[in-house]
This record gives structure tokens, C-alpha cells and sequence, in this order.
């Protein structure tokens, strides 16, 4: 009976402790994502230290799509009491400053019914505040004559198009459109949703191509990476990468605890609007 009492109170004293590494990871997020968002804006940082502040249009609101689709995963385990850790933001040295953010589920999913809720939460959350943000960002946006100096060219996706068109009308041949920070963090958001949407391993394509579809998802993971391999070798050689990083990491998914549960038809249109998302948000090359 004291054991059992001593290791509840041990519990319950980890479980009210502060989440140090998460905290300090997310600060450290937030230095890089602003030296990236400066460096964007043409702020000399080894001149003008003080003027990283400059870079907060990009860094916040690209914080805010990658930490609101954590937390639409957070929000649905939670609900479903599902084990999860908070999220753990992954500061990069690179021209965004950041390598996303992730949560780490510490329990088995029970269901498919769980796999497909937890699996959407993220990317719908992440889309519904991307939207908007990317929005905004075009209209900051200007669309100019080509000058003959090239910077980054960034890909496009069927929605990234479809809202320009909006905002800015046809675009003439000889133009370009120089992004906003703002418009550049809510682009990020809709290749993070596509990259995490893909059906292979345990990406959220991956819960939801398995939820959906069952063991039949194995068919679908190798049918998909043979069109990033093939993707890799005639467009944008990152996608190689994404190719060797997905096999390590497994194609397949883990069957749930209670595999025989069927999905119910709300949740099957559900997972049928996530292969919408998915197809509107990739971008075959993003570079």
C-alpha cells in the first residue's frame, strides 16, 4: 500500500514538474526562426544585432501554424486519452530557422476510429490557421517585372495558385511574385501539411491511409514511393531524401490494438477531405 502510494505521488509530482526541454527548445525555435525571418528581410545581423526584431512577422506566424497543428494532435489524444508528450519545436540552423515540431505518442491507439481523429487533427488545425496567414501574406506581397536576378524559387501547389489567382489576378508573363515573410511562412504551412499528409509510415498520411484502408496501406506506402523516387530522380533531388529518410524510418504502419473496429462513414468522408488536403497542398517541386 505505501509503494502504491509513493509511486502515485511520484507520478503526479512529474506530472505538475515544467516541461524544461520543451520550453528551452521552443525558445531556442523562436532565436533561430527570428535570425532566418531578419536574414529574409536583408538585416546584417553581425551589423545590426539589435534589429532581429525585424524578423518577427516571419518567425510568429510561421510558430503559430507549426504549433497550432501540434496542438490539434495534443487536443485529439488528449480527448481520446491517448499518452502523448507536448510538442518538442526542432531549431534548425537554416533558412527557415526551424525543422518543424513533433509530439511523441507514449501509448498504443487503440482503434482506427482514434488513428483517423488524432491523424487529421494536426493538419486541418495547421490548415485552418495557414489560410488565412498565407492570405494576408499575399496581399503584402508584390507581384514585379523580372530583373534577371534570380533568389529562391519556390514551387507552387494547386491552392497556393488558386489564392493568388485571388489576390492578385492572372499573372502576367514577365512578372514575379516576391513573397512577403508572411506570405513565405504561410507557404511553409502548406508544404509542412503536404509532407506530413503523405500516406507512408507513421506520418499522419501514414494514421490515416492505415485507419482508413487497414493493411492495404502497405500497397499504397510502396506505391508512393516509387513516385517519390521517380520525383527525386527527374525534379527535385530532395525528394531523394525524404526516400532514404522514410525507409529508415519504416513504410509501414503498426496495426492498432482493436484492428477489426471499422471506421464509421462520417469518419471515412473525413479521411477522404484529408486526401483533398493532401492533393491540393503538394507541391512536386517545391524548389
Amino acid at each position: 500500500m505505501d509503494d502504491q502510494l509513493s509511486s502515485d505521488a511520484s507520478l503526479e509530482k512529474k506530472k505538475n514538474s515544467l516541461p524544461y526541454l520543451h520550453i528551452f527548445l521552443f525558445i531556442i525555435t523562436v532565436i533561430t526562426t527570428l535570425i532566418a525571418g531578419a536574414l529574409q528581410e536583408g538585416v546584417n545581423l553581425l551589423e545590426q544585432p539589435s534589429s532581429i526584431w525585424r524578423g518577427m512577422p516571419f518567425s510568429f506566424t510561421l510558430l503559430l501554424i507549426l504549433g497550432t497543428h501540434e496542438l490539434g494532435h495534443y487536443v485529439m489524444s488528449n480527448k481520446h486519452q491517448v499518452d502523448v508528450t507536448l510538442p518538442y519545436f526542432i531549431p534548425a540552423p537554416s533558412f527557415i530557422g526551424t525543422f518543424g515540431a513533433v509530439i511523441k505518442m507514449k501509448s498504443p491507439m487503440l482503434n482506427r476510429r482514434t488513428l483517423l481523429d488524432v491523424g487529421v487533427a494536426g493538419p486541418f488545425a495547421g490548415m485552418i490557421v495557414a489560410i488565412p496567414i498565407l492570405v494576408i501574406g499575399l496581399i503584402l506581397s508584390d507581384v514585379v517585372s523580372h530583373t534577371g536576378e534570380e533568389g529562391i524559387r519556390l514551387g507552387s501547389c494547386i491552392l497556393f495558385s488558386l489564392l493568388n489567382w485571388m489576390v492578385h489576378g492572372p499573372m502576367p508573363d514577365n512578372a514575379s511574385l516576391m513573397l512577403h515573410p508572411v506570405a513565405f511562412s504561410g507557404w511553409i504551412g502548406l508544404l509542412v501539411t503536404s509532407l506530413n499528409l503523405i500516406p507512408v509510415g507513421q506520418l499522419d498520411g501514414g494514421h490515416i491511409a492505415y485507419a482508413v484502408l487497414g493493411s492495404k496501406q502497405r500497397i499504397v506506402a510502396k506505391m508512393f514511393m516509387g513516385v517519390l523516387l521517380l520525383l527525386g530522380v527527374m525534379g527535385w533531388s530532395g525528394w531523394l531524401v525524404w526516400f532514404v529518410l522514410l525507409l529508415f524510418l519504416g513504410i509501414h504502419h503498426p496495426p492498432v490494438v482493436y484492428d477489426w473496429i471499422p471506421l464509421d462513414r462520417k469518419r471515412k468522408i473525413t479521411g477522404a477531405i484529408a486526401l483533398g488536403v493532401f492533393v491540393i497542398t503538394f507541391m512536386p517541386k517545391p524548389f
